[in-house]
């Protein structure tokens, strides 16, 4: 079982806001989206791209290099032209702190 990676602090990250983390070889982002926390690979599906640096729109995060839509709640393409997800990962609070954990290999 992999083990939780601090984020940030819960009061660091506001509403709107993301951050990204390296664990255990994985760029994993999370974002604060309305006061609840959400983790995905950092990664557009279409054509292995970074999604960070794209346009947040609600819980939709879009691909900066061709536009592909992904749920950050839940890692699923949303459009063309990517069509698979992208990883989604469990966040949690603990003592004030955002954490984050690759759980594909437990």
């Amino acid at each position: 079982m992999s083990d939780w990676v601090t984020v940030a602090r819960a009061d660091e990250l506001a509403p709107g806001q993301w951050r990204v983390a390296d664990v255990e070889d994985a760029r994993i982002v999370v974002f604060n989206i309305d006061g609840e926390y959400y983790a995905i690979e950092d990664v557009c599906t279409h054509d292995g791209g970074q999604l960070t640096g794209g346009e947040i729109e609600g819980d939709e995060i879009v691909c900066p290099r061709h536009g592909a839509r992904f749920c950050v709640r839940t890692g699923e393409a949303l459009s063309a032209p990517a069509y698979e997800p992208t990883a989604k990962f469990p966040v949690r609070v603990e003592n004030g702190e955002v954490q984050v954990r690759d759980d594909r290999w437990d």
